[in-house]
């Protein structure tokens, strides 16, 4: 038997999203890591955030040093960012060392020293604690001399750890590995950044391929970059070690919450199955609406509608959801196949992290599956289902998600098996009687709820929803 002993390293939180839960706390102070990859993957931005957040939320100076591109580019490239990179460098607290046109390697004898002096000037300047030399593995390119420059960066990644800065670095990617074989070198915290595509949908990852004295998540992790920053998907990592509300909260229709024994439980997870014009989305605004009358926050994942389509067509059963629009409510409508689905639920991830709702409604949850690859795509789809369900628990977020069923006789079998899953099951069915076909609700399941077994009518009226008990 083995046991893995991790010395206790100080560590320097990056504060991009999701990266410090994977390295378990952040890169390693006083260390570099190297981050490698191919165009597009996202490294610079990743460096550029490490330093953004260092300076502006754990008050320690940076130095980006370029050696692709010139200072002017990086400051228009990442204007986006609420224009605090141009803050920070107007107040003195990061510092661009632009280098990009300033390195010969064929002049006689390479040597580093002119560039440990401009980085040196650099850091004394700003008093910087983190350093980021961006495509550092510029400086191999064209090169006769490879060995020499390498035994040059070895001493300068020393001469950084000596001078008690933390630093990374970030390279190109040759065929899985860093390019001119850095990784030797730069060996404390490895991260690779790659870009894959299914069909026409491209998705970004980020995998740590080693960390010296730590432990860290071992998973290829999805991440997005958006005008919020870098926001990675680590939930993987999530146990089932959480707490439980015994608080029930009202679905909004009475007699449903009598049928419940009392309601649902505040942060549990709710299924509501049926075939097209069953009803679902009809229960789950008018869940949406009470949630808002009792001054919580909804966040309602339109997958096929339109918000204003939503709210036009929940009015006419008297559900007025535009009520509580751009106050408690917000509807976010977009297809899962725009992003794919690893990266359409770090999206979602990220809204629910801003918003900090009560309350998530997701309609319906059978569209993710559709935004899967062809192969393992249930099984895929199910994995992430998992871990987004477990993210709302570990908040005490109530959910609430509809499931749209191919037939009537498959009313109680979903495709993606999410019936363990849940902790309430609310089943909607189509029934022909003299000529007309009526609705039908009934609970399949409700876990820790003395809940009825009968089977009620379910009606809609101008007035609102309204069920009927009886045995059909």
């Amino acid at each position: 038997m083995f046991l893995l002993v991790f010395e206790n390293i100080e560590k320097a939180p990056t504060g991009v999203r999701g990266l410090d839960m994977i390295t378990e706390g952040g890169f390693p102070r006083g260390r570099n890591t190297l981050i490698y990859g191919g165009p597009g993957t996202g490294k610079t931005f990743i460096a550029m955030e490490f330093l953004l957040k260092g300076a502006s939320v754990y008050g320690e100076p940076g130095v980006m040093v370029s050696f692709d591109e010139p200072a002017a580019n990086l400051i228009e490239n990442f204007r986006s960012s609420d224009r605090l990179l141009e803050r920070l460098l107007n107040d003195g607290s990061l510092f661009i060392e632009d280098v990009s046109c300033g390195m010969d390697p064929e002049i006689g004898s390479y040597s580093l020293e002119a560039l440990k002096l401009r980085i040196e000037d650099s850091i004394r300047k700003t008093g910087a604690r983190r350093v980021v030399l961006d495509k550092v593995d510029n400086l191999f390119d064209g090169t006769k001399k490879p060995g020499l420059i390498r035994s040059e960066l070895h001493e300068l990644i020393g001469w950084l750890n000596g001078m008690g800065v933390t630093s990374v670095f970030t390279s190109g990617d040759s065929g899985g590995s860093p390019t001119h074989g850095l990784e030797e070198y730069i060996s404390d915290c490895v991260i690779h950044l790659t870009h894959t595509f299914e069909g026409q949908v491209g998705t970004r990852h980020l995998r740590v391929v080693k960390y010296r004295g730590s432990g860290h998540g071992l998973n290829r992790y999805p991440f997005l970059i958006n005008r919020r920053g870098v926001s990675i998907f680590p939930i993987t990592s999530l146990t089932l070690d959480y707490s439980v509300s015994r608080e029930l909260v009202s679905t909004g229709i009475p007699d449903l919450d009598d049928m419940l024994g009392g309601g649902v439980y505040r942060g549990s997870s709710v299924l509501i199955s049926g075939t097209t014009g069953a009803g679902k989305t009809s229960l789950l605004s008018k869940f949406a609406c009470e949630s808002c009358r009792r001054g919580e926050r909804c966040l309602f994942f339109a997958n096929e509608e339109p918000a204003d389509q939503i709210v036009r067509n929940m009015k006419s059963i008297g559900i007025d959801l535009g009520e509580f629009l751009g106050e408690n409510l917000l509807i976010h409508s977009d297809r899962p196949t725009s992003l794919g689905l690893e990266a359409h639920l770090t999206s979602m991830q990220d809204l629910v992290m801003d918003f900090r709702p009560d309350a998530v409604l997701v309609d319906p949850v059978t569209a993710l599956a559709g935004a899967g690859s062809p192969e393992n795509r249930a099984e895929n789809s199910k994995n992430l289902f998992i871990r987004f369900t477990d993210f709302l628990k570990s908040r005490g977020i109530t959910s609430i998600f509809t499931y749209l069923i191919s037939s009537p006789f498959t009313a109680t079998t979903t495709e993606l098996k999410l019936s363990s899953l849940i902790d309430t099951w609310i089943v909607l069915e189509h029934v022909r009687t003299n000529g007309e076909y009526r609705r039908l609700l009934r609970i399949l399941k409700s876990r820790g709820m003395n809940h009825s077994s009968s089977i009620a009518e379910l009606r809609f009226t101008d007035r609102g929803i309204l069920l009927k008990g009886g045995s059909w």
